[in-house]
């Protein structure tokens, strides 16, 4: 809720004292924030990021912690009834008001609205908060259920048992994941307040859109809690129109609707595709304000039969709209350090690589009100995961209750948000029976099991949310099947994972055909600063044991030095081998992206694993960790360009063909000049001429013979538009890397001011290859991992993050650029 509250709500948050008794620890924390934090800046812990630190720190995480403040109460601000508001309360917690038990948490995806009417006085109170130890309760849960839940074995971080995530309602991935370190963090993130009430307050402000031809009448939903009998003054405030009313209530939740239609609507968009318009909706509860931005958008998922099976693709506005994109994890792995500035950085870089979409996933977390304000007002979509994630959970009353009311108040809280593609059930938990030999050999069971939940989450939707589709699992084959989601491309989403798990070629990603990509990944070291912010020079080994702690999924370092042969020559030493690794996770993610896109209209959506990391890791990523592009988001901003031209061999690798793709509203022509370049330098023009390609559409433009091409050769082509303006620039590879003599070239790299913004201009002698360009200053080139040939050269604007300044001067001392040849 965005309370810009009025004189009706006391912040509680503030410095508490942090004590474990069993410790005798002693010291302070600001909450809303963390223990973690909270013990760093008390210098009790050494940072968890660094080395193996992470075995240092897990006592933290089997200690029972409480915290309490002292606040100061006005007799004008006891003038009412009193509800303490807490949420995010992570996870297991007792609530004491002057000494008073006032409220017991177990779900910290939930936010508890506790009346404490009379127990406030005038004068000194005391808030204190004691928090039990989350895994011992979910053991004992465990332990307790008549029949065993297995749980995701948490990548059995350094070697210590599993939790029983699936017992409490708290972010899996707290417990460690295979990008993520195991610190299962305690305190308060969300809001603290003590809030008056004359008669009521506001529970949650819901929104629903019809759209007519010009003009969108909005339905909105205002539910309110009455503490007693009475009327209530509301109003609400949008596009200029005032209803203000006089509601009559009784104790309890009371449900007001108010019809309002907005004329001439300027629409809303996903990025690339239009503006982001967003109309501000001001809520007034008799002095309790909320606001909320509505963007005007009609989005429906049309999954009907076709000649292949059923679609799965993205309505906009009417518009087919191909959807791009990674998923995303929490922004770091201390939940103090996920700050609006740490996180519109992220987000702005997805908008950036040309994405329109997210999706939260559900071994995660729900992410605060500000994160959903960032994406309306970027344009990206969001695939919203319920917080669910491989493996089963209980279906009791007790964790069904809890459930409902953490999905109801979620989706009442999120469902005005035009940002908000699609609810899905869960990640892989149909899939997960597979997994254990418990779930395999009684599976009737635990389907029966499954579908107790899914089907109360779906309910919810229904119920809460009509307008917007509910999809069961992720991955899906669609509703009530609960059959393999992971391999049948026909229609669902898919999640393919053979080219990373199994150690298939790259070439694998062009043998399956999906609807739908929700999840595939590829792995990659992260940056060499990154490594060095963790690893001492010692330790900068692929298989030391700080590398290897920093590497959650088992053999994963191996693979992606076993791949690195398969398709590069040995790096020649560590820091060349950490710049590979990030050639090549971009590589593998760039065939499955070109050619998936390629078969435009029967896939109509691409999301890679993954956008960003909790922690400093080896990991599947774009962003590392801090946000600074990898390789990979390089890439990215050029696979994922609207206007895009890719080579598609063919299965018998007897041709190939380069097909354009046109995911813009409108008709487009294009020139396409295609050459066969020598590695050693010399090109010749294979293909001259225009294509045009209708609006949404993926054609043939030109097939080549794979033998149009010599022994050293390799394809570049570039694209213009009919003003001349180039588009993009593309190669293809036909074999390995290491089969070619590549030729050390000589970059003259040169850095100049240009309106403001410093620009690199590189230029070669020789054929050069993911040509790089880094610097110390916070920020990203417009373009990088480039391929150079001579006679073209290339002019690079630099971006600045973090409001970092930037001029040629500052980035010429740390300008490096480094090439794939320098790399053997």
């Amino acid at each position: 809720m965005h309370a810009d509250v009025h004189n009706t709500a006391l912040d509680l948050g503030g410095t508490f004292a942090l004590v474990a008794p069993a410790r005798n620890i002693a010291t302070t924390i600001v909450l809303p924030g963390d223990v973690h934090a909270a013990l760093l800046a008390a210098d009790l812990i050494p940072d968890p990021y660094f080395g193996e630190n992470e075995k240092r720190v897990m006592w933290v995480n089997q200690t029972a912690w409480s915290m309490e403040r002292v606040f100061t109460a006005a007799p004008a601000d006891l003038d009412g009834y009193l509800t303490l508001t807490l949420s995010d309360v992570d996870c297991i917690a007792t609530i004491l008001l002057n000494g008073e038990e006032v409220a017991r948490t177990d779900n910290s995806f939930l936010r508890h609205d506790i009346d404490v009417t009379g127990k406030v006085r005038a004068g000194e109170n005391t808030l204190r908060i004691d928090f039990a130890v989350a895994a011992d309760v979910a053991r004992q849960r465990a332990e307790a259920h008549p029949f065993p839940i297995p749980f995701t074995y948490n990548y059995l971080t350094n070697g210590l048992k599993g939790i029983h995530m699936n017992f409490i309602r708290k972010p899996a991935c707290h417990a460690g994941w295979d990008w993520g370190i195991r610190l299962m963090p305690i305190g308060v993130y969300g809001t603290m307040s003590l809030r008056k009430s004359r008669l009521a307050r506001q529970e949650s402000v819901e929104v629903d859109q019809r759209h007519g031809k010009n003009s969108v009448e909005l339905s909105i939903r205002t539910r309110l809690f009455a503490f007693a009998h009475g009327v209530v003054e509301l109003a609400h405030e949008i596009d200029g129109q005032v209803i203000a009313d006089k509601v009559s209530v009784q104790p309890g939740e009371n449900v007001v609707t108010h019809k309002v239609t907005i004329g001439d609507p300027r629409l809303w968009w996903p990025a690339g595709q239009g503006e982001q318009t967003l109309y501000t909706l001001r809520t007034d509860l008799e002095g309790e304000v909320t606001t909320r931005r509505i963007g005007l958008r009609k989005l429906e998922w049309v999954i009907e039969k076709d000649e292949i099976d059923h679609t799965f693709k993205c309505r906009v506005n009417g518009r087919d709209v191909t959807m791009m994109g990674a998923n995303w994890i929490p922004a770091d792995a201390i939940p103090s350090r996920i700050t609006p500035a740490v996180v519109r950085d992220l987000l702005e870089s997805a908008r950036a690589a040309n994405m329109n979409m997210l999706r939260i996933w559900g071994g995660g977390q729900y992410e605060a009100d500000w994160f959903y304000d960032l994406c309306d007002e970027l344009g990206l979509l969001i695939w919203h995961d319920f917080m669910f994630s491989c493996m089963s959970y209980p279906s009791n009353r007790e964790f069904l209750a809890s459930v409902e009311t953490e999905i109801t108040q979620q989706v009442r809280r999120l469902s005005h948000h035009a940002s908000i593609a699609l609810w899905c059930g869960d990640n892989e938990v149909i899939g997960s029976l597979d997994w254990y030999p418990e779930t395999r050999a009684d599976k009737e069971r635990y389907i029966a099991n499954y579908d107790r939940l899914n089907s109360l989450l779906h309910r919810i939707v229904e119920d809460e949310d009509p307008g917007r589709r509910f999809w069961p699992s992720s991955p899906s084959l669609g509703y009530m099947d609960f059959s393999d989601g992971w391999h049948s491309d026909t229609r669902g989403d898919l999640h393919y994972w053979d080219v990373w798990h199994s150690a298939k070629s790259f070439d694998a990603y062009r043998t399956v055909n999906p609807r739908f990509a929700s999840e595939f990944g590829f792995q990659s070291f992260p940056s060499m600063n990154v490594i060095e912010s963790f690893a001492e020079a010692k330790d900068r080994n692929p298989s030391s044991p700080v590398m290897e702690n920093h590497q959650r999924n088992e053999g994963g370092n191996a693979r992606i030095i076993e791949t690195m042969t398969r398709y590069f020559r040995f790096p020649r030493d560590f820091d060349q081998m950490v710049f590979l690794s990030q050639v090549q996770q971009g590589l593998a993610i760039k065939t499955a992206i070109e050619y998936w896109r390629s078969t435009k209209p029967r896939c109509m959506g691409t999301l890679y694993w993954q956008l960003n990391d909790v922690w400093p890791v080896a990991s599947w990523s774009s962003l590392d960790h801090g946000g600074q592009w990898k390789l990979l988001h390089h890439m990215a901003r050029r696979f994922y360009l609207p206007v895009n031209v890719v080579a598609v061999p063919g299965a018998d690798g007897a041709e190939i063909v380069l097909k354009a793709i046109n995911d813009t509203a409108r008709p487009i022509s294009i020139a396409l000049e295609v050459m066969a370049a020598k590695v050693g330098g010399d090109s010749r023009v294979l293909f001259s001429g225009h294509g045009a390609v209708g609006p949404d559409g993926a054609v043939a433009i030109v097939v080549l013979a794979a033998t149009d091409l010599a022994e050293d050769e390799f394809l570049f082509f570039t694209w213009s538009d009919e003003t001349g303006r180039v588009l993009g620039e593309n190669d293809y590879f036909p074999r390995p890397y290491k089969a070619y003599e590549l030729e050390q070239p000589t970059i003259s790299a040169k850095l100049a001011d240009r309106e403001g913004r410093a620009v690199l201009t590189l230029e070669t002698d020789k054929p050069a290859f993911f040509v790089t360009a880094s610097v110390d200053v916070p920020g990203y080139f417009s373009d990088n991992a480039l391929t150079l040939l001579p006679g073209r050269r290339a002019e690079l604007g630099f971006h600045p993050r973090h409001g970092a300044a930037a001029s040629a001067a500052e980035l010429q001392d740390s300008l490096r650029v480094r090439h794939l040849a320098e790399t053997f």
